[in-house]
């Protein structure tokens, strides 16, 4: 099995952490950095190949991970001279990709079964497959819907429940096709893309553990949850 880690954003939201180091590479806990820790989980997993696509200090990422060997993986690069979008490394990639792939962002803290991931996509036949996560959002005002001017209905304080992406995907490698490598394509152009020619995405639903270190509040929660979570993320470290 094979997955691409994409690790060549700028971090921009969780400076000044990232002044330095490449998000993927700040540290949780006393021993680890959340790179080290994916790999880990994808050799675990069954995973034997990863692809790294790099941009912003990478490096650094180069330097840290090598091989990949120490961890059972064979590990290689792709690197960005300019920023692609969450999908454009895929299509210089395509070539050296199996049909079947796993694409996950490179600073996802989360239990998640990417091998069960990987196989339900395969199996489902779809062209993406995007596993979920559950999110409430409390509104702290009453919330008003209006007709022609009119209030036709009012809710006091309301929780919306939704589901969003965890930057954990399925990819097929037809599914990228149509597109022109070296040019960006994001996430969200492709949804709409395959929305548009009536060819939806599979849905992964998981409600287990998943934390997205995008800002600083996320990655001191990760930090001091780490030691209580580590026996469920590294299993058998």
């Amino acid at each position: 099995m094979h997955a691409v880690i994409l690790a060549g954003g700028k971090g921009v939201r969780l400076r000044p952490y990232t002044t330095a180091l490449p998000k993927p590479l700040v540290p949780i806990g006393d021993q680890h950095a959340i790179l080290e820790i994916v790999l880990r989980q994808l050799s675990a997993a069954g995973f034997t190949r990863c692809t790294i696509a790099i941009g912003h200090l990478g490096e650094i990422i180069r330097a840290y991970v090598g091989d990949g060997t120490q961890w059972g993986l064979k590990v290689d690069y792709a690197a960005e001279e300019s920023p692609l979008g969450t999908m454009g490394p895929l299509l210089t990639l395509r070539d050296r990709l199996p049909e079947h792939f796993l694409v996950m962002n490179g600073d996802v803290l989360t239990d998640l079964d990417y091998a069960d991931v990987l196989r339900t996509h395969e199996a489902s036949g779809t062209p993406l497959t995007i596993a979920t996560y559950a999110r409430k959002v409390h509104i702290d005002f009453g919330v008003l819907t209006t007709d022609a001017s009119r209030v036709v209905a009012f809710t006091e304080k309301p929780s919306i429940d939704y589901r969003v992406s965890m930057g954990v995907y399925g990819v097929s490698r037809t599914t990228l096709d149509d597109y022109t490598p070296g040019l960006p394509l994001g996430f969200d152009e492709l949804v709409m893309d395959l929305l548009a020619a009536e060819r939806p995405p599979h849905a992964y639903e998981f409600d287990g553990y998943w934390l997205d270190i995008g800002r600083p509040d996320d990655y001191d929660r990760a930090n001091a949850e780490f030691t209580s979570r580590k026996s469920l993320l590294l299993k058998g470290a």
